[in-house]
């Protein structure tokens, strides 16, 4: 029997009502694909990701504790173009941090996180972005198991 795979989804509060139908399309696909999401991390905004990312995988190291350790972290939040390139430089520099976090512990940290670039309405109808970053982490998990 395969060991079961703990994901922990870091969600960012900023345009909640998109972030909200984000997370619950998540965890619906996750137990879709035998996955358990056991720990949940809510930030201001994307920008804040890679902070709660790092908090999230260093758990169950520092106490020698396991029990909330997470297989892979999923990210999810929308970014949203406003009247500046604002959008942009969240964006490359919140991609780049997660990356590096995935590289420095050794664990999958997916992008579920939609834009830069787009309007409100983009973001809506990308809320099915959440699905593809639990695929990826679990894809990504049965793979470095092998």
């Amino acid at each position: 029997m395969q060991e079961e795979i703990k994901l922990g989804f870091v969600v960012s509060e900023f345009h909640r009502d998109i972030t909200y139908q984000m997370e619950i399309l998540g965890r619906e696909h996750a137990e879709f694909l035998g996955a358990k999401v056991v720990r949940t991390l809510y930030v201001p905004g994307t920008f804040d990701i890679p902070l709660a990312v790092k908090k999230m995988l260093s758990e169950g190291d520092e106490d020698g504790s396991e029990e909330r350790e997470v297989d892979a972290v999923v990210t999810l939040g929308c970014i949203i173009k406003g009247a500046t390139g604002h959008d942009e430089m969240i964006a490359a520099q919140m991609t780049r941090k997660i990356m590096d976090l995935s590289l420095e512990y050794g664990k999958p940290v997916t992008l579920g996180v939609s834009g830069p670039g787009m309007t409100r309405l983009e973001a809506q109808e990308r809320v099915e972005y959440a699905k593809r970053g639990v695929e990826a982490a679990v894809k990504m998990v049965k793979r470095l198991r092998e």
